[in-house]
């Protein structure tokens, strides 16, 4: 017997597919033309007035396209800030994979400022190589440090950098013996609980050591600084990416417990100043850093990004006159242009500082000239995330290398430049849980400490190719800079002769 049509359930569920279409049709036809009114009456977007409706299309597209140049468009080079040929060398390093290219370089030697590493003709043997040394940074103070590793990880503060990143790069920096700088954000108990080697850093707010006014608190910096693992601290003036403006956390981040690391109000803005209210001259610049040593008794540095460089004159005289064993700092940690951040204004980010290339020769130099090379260490910071930056640096004349976003990379970061806005997709620098969940710090850990393993060897392989043991005798004429003319000279004919002993 034949079924009935309307009793058919195939037929029934046709009749339901073509209800539905027709009011999917007719719904998406009322959106448009409640769009199309609401885009023509309005006065504030030129584009949606005067094309309605497609105007619209015009954000999400710019948004899209963003996306659409990192995975198809752009070229293995030419990405900013940083481009695929350098993520993809942090990712396989810190994968632990072989980092070796097949063909030939994709990389142009052409443009003036290219570097390239002058080969020895007699190459250091493998079996001759060594690791570099431990360097003492502090000879002059109560607890001196003693630093194993030549490339550690940079200032990124709990409360920029959510819980797991900050857990995973303590244990991947334990890992590695390597340092790990809290940022100025304060002292966490992620920072303490990894085991690692401490640089706690002091902001022109002085988070996690400041008194009810924001002012240092001196007693707060003595509990924290008691900390064995804290081996040093470091005294921010400034950062690469906005020189003369103090940080910001935006107040969606400010979640109870980094508000009390930090001793700030939950869920408001946090909000440093563009500079210490108590440090108006050298004079008392070095006399704090005196005092915050004397107190401590740990080695006392400073952070900043040159761009008055005749000051380095002033400061370097200035140490003299006092007395550099008592008054010098510890050491310098140099920021280029090229530093990042979370969230700072376009203008200082693009156009405000002294690029690393420029300000690393000058401040070794300025040392040297003074005498103070020897007791003054060096760390120079600001996009050295591949080994040939680094070997450059070292080159150059900085006794250390830090990097931020290197690490960042190393933890998983595909570069979506959504940092501020609480919506990493990694789960890097958010505080959204369900974000959060895809960052595993003992699987991110690994990586941190592979990334570090991986860079110190490469560093020691143009270190060897040069023909030196270690990458710590690298010097200005075992590097070469493409001038305008095309034709390469040493970084000792660029920046001046090497002023430490030749290798």
């Amino acid at each position: 017997m034949t079924t009935p049509l309307h009793t058919d359930p195939w037929f029934m569920g046709l009749q339901i597919l073509s209800a539905l279409f027709i009011f999917v049709i007719g719904s998406v036809a009322l959106v448009v033309v409640v769009l199309l009114v609401i885009d023509r009456t309005q006065r504030r977007d030129a584009i949606r007035h005067n094309y309605p409706v497609i105007g619209r299309f015009r954000d999400l597209f710019e948004y899209l396209g963003v996306f659409f140049r990192r995975y198809f468009l752009a070229m293995d080079r030419e990405e900013l800030p940083f481009n695929r040929t350098q993520r993809d060398w942090v990712y396989r390093a810190a994968g632990g994979h072989s980092t070796n290219a097949a063909f030939g370089s994709t990389r142009d030697l052409r443009p003036p400022g290219t570097v390239l590493f002058a080969p020895c003709p007699f190459p250091t043997l493998e079996e001759d190589s060594v690791q570099a040394p431990p360097l003492t940074i502090g000879p002059h103070c109560a607890q001196p440090y003693s630093a194993a590793s030549l490339f550690n990880i940079s200032a990124m503060s709990y409360g920029a950098l959510s819980q797991p990143a900050v857990r995973a790069l303590g244990e991947g920096a334990r890992r590695a013996g390597c340092w790990l700088n809290t940022g100025e954000g304060g002292l966490a108990p992620e920072h303490l609980a990894s085991g690692a080697d401490l640089v706690l850093q002091i902001g022109t707010a002085n988070y996690g050591v400041r008194d009810a006014d924001g002012n240092l608190d001196w007693d707060a910096l003595r509990a924290v600084a008691a900390y064995p693992t804290v081996r040093m601290i470091e005294l921010k003036l400034s950062q690469g990416a906005k020189p003369g403006k103090g940080g910001v956390l935006p107040g969606a981040k400010v979640t109870p417990q980094i508000a009390a690391i930090r001793g700030i109000p939950v869920g408001r803005d946090s909000i440093s100043p563009n500079r210490r209210r108590d440090v108006d001259n050298v004079p008392q610049l070095l006399a704090l850093v005196s005092r915050v040593r004397e107190a401590t008794g740990k080695p006392v540095g400073i952070k900043l990004v040159l761009g008055a460089y005749g000051w380095l004159d002033e400061l370097c005289e200035t140490i003299n006159q006092l007395g550099p064993a008592g008054h010098a700092p510890d050491f310098i940690t140099l920021d280029g242009a090229e530093g990042g951040t979370g969230a700072a204004p376009q203008s200082l980010m693009d156009y405000a500082g002294l690029p690393l290339r420029e300000s690393l020769p000058m401040l070794v130099n300025a040392l040297h000239r003074h005498g103070l090379g020897e007791r003054v260490r060096v760390i120079a910071a600001g996009k050295l995330v591949t080994p040939d930056e680094v070997a450059w640096a070292l080159c150059s004349g900085a006794d250390f290398v830090s990097s931020a976003r290197g690490f960042m990379f190393a933890l998983g970061c595909i570069q979506a430049l959504r940092c501020d806005r609480n919506t990493c997709p990694t789960g890097i620098t958010t505080h959204d849980p369900r974000l959060q969940q895809g960052l595993d710090p003992a699987d991110k850990g690994v990586r941190v400490s592979r990334y570090v393993a991986g860079m110190l060897r490469e560093v020691g392989v143009i270190a060897h190719s040069c023909g030196v043991a270690q990458p710590r005798r690298l010097r200005r004429h075992h590097a070469r800079m493409v001038q305008p003319d095309g034709c390469s000279r040493g970084l000792d004919e660029v920046h001046g002769p090497d002023p430490r002993r030749r290798a």
